[in-house]
């Protein structure tokens, strides 16, 4: 039988959550219908972004009803997302990309869009499981789970972390859980090679 913290990191597990979700996005930009492969007027592009964002985020979070645009929000949180992927000022160097044709085109801003509304998806949906499983335990059971994951992963930690008895693991053990999904797949890319 398995244990509350094993059900979680089960449940978190990088490659069931973030691999459904960005399913999910990839299914979105292929149902996603754009007239045109060059967009070469800005207002268009803007237009274009907001929709699509809305696109993927009805699809990725699976919303019925599918909520309508709101260009300026959905604009808006667009911007976030270029600049977090082409730097300062990354909605134009987005609408260069899909002006030009250059560095994959409209396709790959869409792409990086998704990919990045994806992450961002599976980051909140990891820490709602995290917070509400530590939120459902008992003083006594948290205490429990931080050494049993200590048991369990503790070798996988720096060793600065768990000298003594790992106090700061256990002190900040919610933000540990946030990073294990990290922890995991750093570790799964070790392995394949």
């Amino acid at each position: 039988m398995s244990t509350k913290l094993e059900r979680l990191l089960e449940s978190i597990d990088p490659e069931r959550v973030s691999n459904e979700t960005a399913r999910r996005a990839d299914n979105s930009i292929n149902s996603f219908y754009v007239d045109e492969g060059l967009i070469t007027e800005w207002v268009k592009f803007q237009a274009l972004m907001a929709r699509f964002l809305c696109h993927v985020e009805n699809a990725v979070l699976r919303l019925n009803p599918q909520r309508s645009v709101d260009f300026y929000i959905d604009w808006g949180r667009s911007c976030q997302l270029l600049v977090k992927e082409y730097g300062p000022n990354g909605e134009k160097a987005a609408f260069e990309i899909s002006r030009t044709g250059n560095e994959g085109g409209l396709y790959s801003v869409l792409r990086a869009v998704a990919r990045r509304l994806a992450e961002h998806y599976t980051q909140n949906e990891t820490s709602a499981k995290i917070s509400h499983y530590w939120n459902s335990l008992s003083a006594d059971e948290m205490f429990d789970a931080t050494t049993e994951y200590l048991e369990k992963y503790g070798h996988l930690l720096p060793s600065e972390l768990t000298e003594g008895r790992a106090v700061r693991v256990r002190a900040n053990f919610m933000k540990v859980l946030e990073q294990h999904p990290r922890l995991i797949n750093e570790f799964r890319k070790i392995c394949r090679y």
